[in-house]
């Protein structure tokens, strides 16, 4: 790990690693996948129940019900771990294994209001890291195709220009433009597309939020949390 990736990590909150799992990697999950589709696709009363959800819902629905053996082992790997322990400059464990996050196509325009922004960890008073959280591209993902969003640099609003939490997230749910609205706040939404073996690091005090997938593809994506302490 460079000096300079860490130093980004800890301004942003986030880190891109282009290619770290190879494509033949991927691939094998990804055929795993689509079998599994393949076979709910025959159940009608799996694919109406799905189109009578929220978007949001239909990931966590979707995913449930896929199963790909041997997941975690594949994508957290030792090297991954010790890549995110030296990140986060501590040891930090993988918790509740890795889970699949899949969009069905065509879930309707892509857009930035009424998402469901939140944080899975509490707030540390001392803005001490509490957890990595790392979102694998098991295939290309375009832009606008369901990718995780995130809020880079939200883990400090405190001291950027939005003045506060509470004021950020009021911006989140009231902004006709919010990318024009957090334009010089020093926090920035980022979209994490890709291409397959790609995978986003994520300090887990940043906002995030599903997105709509507005493409024709199948949003295929796995995560996994890592926890300080655990």
């Amino acid at each position: 790990m460079k000096s300079d990736q860490a130093e980004f990590f800890a301004a942003q909150g986030y880190l891109r690693l282009d290619a770290f799992h190879p494509k033949s990697r991927m691939a094998a999950i990804r055929r795993n996948v689509l079998d599994e589709m393949k076979r709910l696709s025959a159940r009608t009363d799996v694919t109406k129940s799905l189109r009578q959800l929220p978007f949001f819902q239909q990931i966590g629905k979707l995913s449930a019900l896929v199963n790909v053996p041997g997941l975690h082992d594949a994508l957290a790997t030792p090297e991954l771990i010790e890549f995110i322990s030296r990140l986060g400059g501590q040891a930090l464990t993988p918790s509740q294994g890795t889970q699949l996050l899949l969009s069905p196509p065509n879930q309707g325009d892509w857009t930035l209001k009424g998402l469901n922004w939140h944080v899975d960890v509490t707030s540390d008073p001392l803005c001490r890291l509490a957890g990595i959280q790392a979102f694998f591209l098991i295939d290309d993902v375009a832009p606008r195709g369901g990718a995780t969003l995130a809020l880079a640099g939200s883990h400090r609003v405190d001291t950027s220009g939005l003045g506060s939490v509470s004021a950020l997230r009021r911006l989140l749910k009231t902004s006709d433009n919010l990318e024009r609205n957090l334009r010089g706040s020093g926090v920035s939404i980022v979209e994490m597309s890709g291409r397959a073996g790609d995978i986003c690091l994520m300090d887990m005090r940043l906002l995030h939020t599903p997105s709509i997938n507005a493409s024709k593809q199948l949003r295929m994506m796995a995560t996994c949390r890592c926890f300080v302490g655990a």
